[in-house]
């Protein structure tokens, strides 16, 4: 071989070499490339489905939460402008229009429709939004197809609001002859019994004395109920009724039996009595979880130590010939600053857990007919009663759990008109009224006070006041003596049973 040929066989090996050389290299590119790409696709996929997940995922979530519950939701052009747009009995639309409900709130808007369905409902809305009309619709427009007694219970955490749902029903139903009765404590056994077995349609009752007839009333059983409502459900668990509630539930019908569970709040303890009394429920929210609403202006007064009282009555003379409501924290103060206020000529009435039933309804009766102009309450007026036109609201004591105060101030700024509420704010009070403050998620503006006007009364209202104490201290000495002279009577009687034995 010669050296040109060499040479030449030398340069095809370098040249074969360095194509082999680059494929090589462009291969590994080529692959390299190839790698990236399938491993964008990969991420893309994964991407994708993480994406479709998600979407699915939010799906899930309006459909239903944790617990299985429906959300129901709405588009704002399917508002419902009327009540003829809801497929409910021409009686029923009759009714509505003579009690001048023209267009439904947001949770009828929103409950109406899936309860006329047959669904469960859980209905979560602020204080004055129309709530007792979202749940009775729906049960009288059943209830004008099925016509049977003890057809369905309401289960309420007061007596005043008890009665007030009875109302509503009563009105609703008037067209169509529905019967109902109220079953509430404080009231005679023998009456509610004979009401009972009238076989009305609709009981409304609070629990401790529904299950005092579930018990000894004989002839009346609720085994064939198809409605059970139970209205502020988180006021029912929080006043303790959490056992009672247990025995009625075991006691009630479960199959064929439509739940619903209304209240302004959603708390762990509903969502436990959700799983135990409810199917597949529609949950229907117009409410975050504590809310109050735009038309009412919430301020606050700082109270120096001592002067309460005084600042109370400049606030009452300041606002008179308004509606009032005020709040206190014990039933003690409630009937002290009701007297003081009649004592200085200020028309008040007191609404408190130590009057009987009969005195409850009385003072209520007065306050809504406007023949007193200022009530002095408990809590126990807190929760439900829809009493017309309350122009403010002062919470003497301020409430040491914020849901009770949302409820309070909820008495006022009702059904789309403004109101006004005041807390008095003395030294000991600053935790609770910033724990409130975190809750709205705002600061409460201060309320400007005339202190010249406030120090001038200060005298005749601390003397007012002793009166007052004195007075009660008087009533509270002859009611002690009154039942002490009862036990005797009754010692005495039982000793000559003894004797003639």
């Amino acid at each position: 071989m010669t050296a040109e040929k060499k040479a030449r066989n030398g340069a095809v090996k370098k040249s074969k070499a360095s194509k082999s050389s680059e494929l090589s290299s462009l291969a590994a590119k080529i692959k390299a490339k190839a790698l990236e790409n399938q491993k964008k696709l990969q991420n893309r996929e994964d991407s994708d489905s993480e994406s479709a997940e998600e979407d699915k995922k939010a799906v899930r979530d309006v459909q239903t939460d944790s617990k299985g519950t429906q959300e129901e939701t709405r588009d704002e052009d399917e508002v419902l402008e009327s009540f003829a747009d809801l497929n409910v009995v021409p009686e029923l639309l009759q009714a509505c229009k003579n009690l001048n409900f023209t267009k439904p709130t947001p949770i009828q808007a929103k409950a109406i429709p899936p309860a006329l369905e047959g669904k469960d409902i859980i209905g979560l809305a602020q204080t004055g939004s129309g709530k007792t009309a979202a749940f009775a619709i729906p049960i009288l427009n059943k209830l004008w197809h099925d016509q049977s007694p003890y057809y369905a219970c309401i289960l309420s955490p007061t007596r005043e609001l008890a009665q007030q749902i009875k109302e509503t029903f009563d009105s609703l139903g008037a067209i169509m002859g529905a019967r109902t009765t109220c079953i509430v404590g404080g009231m005679n056994m023998m009456d509610q019994a004979r009401d009972l077995m009238r076989k009305p349609h609709i009981i409304i009752a609070t629990p401790g004395r529904l299950m005092d007839h579930l018990e000894n009333t004989k002839g009346f059983s609720l085994r064939k109920l198809k409605f059970l409502v139970m209205d502020e459900a988180d006021r029912l668990l929080d006043m303790e009724f959490g056992p009672v509630l247990d025995r009625i539930l075991k006691i009630l019908p479960t199959q064929g039996r439509t739940t619903y569970l209304f209240s302004a709040t959603m708390t762990s303890k509903i969502e436990k009595l959700q799983r135990a009394s409810l199917t597949d429920p529609v949950k229907c929210a117009v409410s975050n979880k504590y809310q109050t609403v735009d038309t009412l202006v919430q301020t606050l007064m700082v109270v120096p130590g001592g002067l309460k009282n005084t600042y109370l009555i400049y606030l009452l003379n300041e606002f008179v010939g308004k509606t009032i409501i005020v709040f206190t924290r014990t039933k003690a103060n409630a009937e002290r600053i009701s007297t003081l206020c009649n004592l200085l000529e200020f028309s008040a009435t007191a609404l408190h857990g130590d009057l009987n039933q009969n005195q409850r309804t009385g003072a209520l009766d007065l306050f809504k007919a406007g023949r007193r102009s200022i009530l002095v309450a408990t809590d126990v007026a807190a929760r439900g009663l829809d009493i017309p036109s309350v122009d403010i609201v002062i919470n003497y004591d301020i409430p040491v759990d914020s849901k009770s105060y949302i409820h309070r101030v909820g008495r006022t700024a009702r059904a789309g008109r403004s109101g006004k509420s005041i807390s008095l704010v003395s030294q000991y009070d600053l935790e609770l009224i910033l724990r409130i403050e975190e809750v709205l998620g705002k600061k409460l503006p201060k309320e400007s006070v005339d202190k010249d006007m406030i120090m001038s009364l200060r005298n005749s209202v601390d003397k007012a006041n002793g009166e007052v104490i004195m007075e009660l201290n008087r009533r509270s000495k002859e009611k002690a003596a009154r039942g002490g002279g009862r036990r005797a009577r009754m010692a005495a009687k039982m000793d000559m049973d003894k004797e003639e034995r």
